[in-house]
């Protein structure tokens, strides 16, 4: 592991992977001794058209260009990022048509927040058990693991929580509620999917109420479940979405939507109710966009669902207890957590990457590039299958 990496550059853990890229194509990083690694993660659902995609690669280069940092956010039109927010509305349902461009999924989940709190006069937020939404202040009060959130009090007041698909949970939405924030899937917590009729009840009770709903797309959002948006379908549409991770297939990006009318609110009372530097960079505006009118224009989105179920098929193991998610947002449940950190760090070495969540210590993370083909997909599968027929103990092999 190079040596300044660990000495200059603020380290997340003390256990990193500590890869030296040299490069990357498609669904292949390359170390600087010219290993391949196959990668079944995507930057953590980042790098949604893989690696280095041509129509992002070309989008970035002729927007750098052109100009690249002009003025503070909202102030001048910047072609890339009024286009973008012109085409998110077209792709999304009414009344979601105006667009708050950030610079990452825990950003925009700030701005929700504060939107949600400035259209209802309201300060509660009730949020889900063993939810993720970010680590800054606001995001991480949301969450309920108070081992994270410990070290870091005081944290935003007026928060509760409630069980994730549990009916019965919905009445701790009252008339003091701000909004309601759910991820359309729990990532964290291992990979969860709404049951079905459970998002529609919340926003029916949201509605009776008078709280928004916001739901945290920056996992699912851009393709990765089979559509756009994760939240579409489950026939119900919030009042706010908030995304990120891969809408700019690996640039830093984040936003927030909802309706003009709600949006409004943060630019009168104060004015400049939430402001940003960078965000709507142009350049990354113009890869969002290009990563936008890929999926619109193909079949990658519709492909998810068929190359979920090759891995499915695939990876049939008794070490594996379960196969979580939908599309390309998958999570191995393995036995336990020992053979979870068993196949990341085994298949690591195998040239595989994987990952684990951040809640659930038996799971291990399938989050591909969209452009990931079914060879690829057998590869990869192949491989996992020949390191748990290898796990040690478990009379398997």
């Amino acid at each position: 592991m190079n040596p300044d990496f660990q000495q200059y550059q603020a380290q997340t853990g003390p256990h990193p992977l500590g890869l030296e890229i040299d490069r990357a194509s498609g669904s292949y990083l390359y170390d600087t001794r010219g290993k391949a690694y196959l990668d079944f993660i995507a930057g953590v659902s980042a790098c949604t058209l893989g690696h280095c995609h041509p129509a992002v690669v070309q989008a970035v280069q002729e927007q750098a260009a052109r100009y690249m940092h002009v003025m503070v956010y909202g102030e001048f039109a910047l072609e890339p990022a009024v286009t973008l927010c012109r085409e998110l509305a077209a792709a999304l349902p009414a009344p979601l048509e105006s667009t708050y461009l950030v610079n990452s999924g825990t950003e925009a989940m700030e701005g929700a927040l504060k939107l949600a709190r400035r259209v209802t006069g309201r300060s509660r937020i009730v949020a889900a058990r063993n939810a993720y939404h970010g680590n800054t202040l606001g995001s991480l009060s949301l969450m309920d693991y108070e081992t994270r959130k410990a070290p870091f009090r005081p944290l935003i007041p007026d928060i509760r929580h409630l069980r994730f698909n549990h009916l019965e949970d919905l009445n701790r939405i009252d008339r003091h509620t701000a909004a309601v924030v759910l991820e359309t899937i729990q990532g964290g917590a291992g990979f969860i999917l709404p049951e079905p009729g459970y998002l529609q009840a919340v926003k029916r009770r949201c509605e009776a109420t008078g709280a928004l709903l916001i739901l945290d797309e920056i996992q699912p959002g851009f393709g990765r479940t089979g559509s756009l948006f994760a939240f579409t379908q489950h026939g119900c549409v919030p009042d706010v979405v908030v995304m990120g991770k891969g809408m700019a297939s690996g640039l830093p990006v984040g936003a927030f939507t909802a309706s003009r009318e709600h949006m409004k609110t943060l630019s009168e009372s104060p004015q400049l109710g939430h402001i940003t530097t960078f965000g709507g960079n142009p350049v990354v505006a113009a890869a969002a966009l290009a990563t936008l009118r890929e999926l619109r224009a193909g079949w990658l989105m519709e492909q998810a669902l068929a190359k979920e179920q090759t891995f499915r098929a695939m990876l049939a193991h008794p070490l594996i207890s379960e196969v979580r998610g939908r599309g390309l947002m998958l999570a191995l449940i393995m036995e336990d957590a020992q053979v979870a950190n068993y196949l990341v760090t085994e298949s690591l070495k195998r040239g595989l990457l994987l990952f684990w969540l951040l809640f659930e210590p038996r799971a291990v993370r399938i989050s591909p590039p969209l452009t990931l083909s079914e060879a690829e997909i057998q590869e990869g599968c192949t491989l996992i299958l020949e390191l748990l027929e290898a796990y040690p103990g478990t009379g398997v092999n």
